[in-house]
C-alpha cells in the first residue's frame, strides 16, 4: 500500500493552524465589538451627551459589552495556550529585539527588520490589551458606567480606558500586517486542513502542496 503523502499535514502545523483560527476569530469578536466602542462611546466629548449613545447596531449596548468582554477573555485565554506552543519564536524574537538594541546583531535585511518590529508591536501591544481588559473584568468599578466609585488602581478609569483603547488600535493594525507577512502560510495550510475535510475529493484531483512540518514563525 503506497501512502499519499501529499495529504500528510504534521500534527504541530494542524495544532498551531487550529490554535491560530480560534485566535483569529475571537479576535474578530473582539475587533468587532471594539470598534463598536470606539465610534460609539459612553458620554461624550468633554463630559458632554453623545447623540449617538442610544444607536442600536444588531444589538443593545450592553449585548455588545458581553460580547466584548467575553470575546476578551476567550482571546486571553487562547492565546496563553498560543504561547506555548510558538515559545521557542517567543524567545528568538526577544534575543533578537535585544540584539538589536544594543547594537550587535547580525546584518538583517529590511524585510526581516520589518517582520521585527511588527512582531514586537503585537506582542506588546497584545499584552497592554490583555492586562487591562482582565482589570475592566475583574475589578469592580472600573466600567465607566458601572455606578460605583472609580477604584483608582494604579491609575484612574479613564486613563485605563484610554490605554485599552490606543493599545487595541496597535494591536489590530499589527495583527494586519502580520496577516500579510505570512498570507502564503495560512493560505497554504487552509487549504490543506479543508482539503482532508472534503468528502467527496475526485481522485484525479490535484491536492494542495505537501505541508509536514512548516514554521510559520521567523
Amino acid at each position: 500500500m503506497v501512502m499519499n503523502t501529499a495529504n500528510q499535514i504534521s500534527n504541530q502545523t494542524r495544532n498551531n493552524w487550529w490554535v491560530d483560527a480560534f485566535l483569529f476569530t475571537s479576535g474578530i469578536i473582539s475587533a468587532l465589538s471594539g470598534i463598536y466602542f470606539l465610534f460609539l462611546p459612553s458620554g461624550g466629548y468633554k463630559g458632554g451627551t453623545n447623540p449617538f449613545y442610544g444607536i442600536r447596531i444588531l444589538f443593545l449596548r450592553e449585548t455588545w459589552e458581553d460580547i466584548h468582554a467575553w470575546g476578551g477573555l476567550a482571546m486571553i485565554i487562547i492565546a496563553l495556550l498560543h504561547i506555548p506552543l510558538h515559545w521557542s519564536w517567543f524567545v528568538n524574537l526577544f534575543k533578537r529585539m535585544l540584539k538589536v538594541i544594543k547594537g550587535t546583531s547580525e546584518k538583517m535585511g529590511a524585510k526581516g527588520r520589518y517582520n521585527l518590529y511588527v512582531n514586537l508591536s503585537l506582542a506588546l501591544s497584545g499584552i497592554t490589551v490583555g492586562l487591562t481588559g482582565l482589570y475592566f473584568f475583574f475589578i469592580p468599578g472600573a466600567a465607566k458606567d458601572s455606578g460605583m466609585p472609580d477604584p483608582l488602581w494604579l491609575f484612574n478609569r479613564t486613563t485605563w480606558d484610554l490605554i485599552h483603547t490606543w493599545a487595541f488600535v496597535v494591536m489590530l493594525a499589527a495583527a494586519i500586517l502580520h496577516f500579510t507577512i505570512h498570507w502564503k502560510w495560512i493560505t497554504k495550510v487552509t487549504a490543506k486542513i479543508f482539503y482532508r475535510l472534503l468528502p467527496n475529493r475526485r481522485a484525479g484531483s490535484n491536492p494542495p502542496t505537501p505541508i509536514l512540518a512548516e514554521v510559520r514563525h521567523d
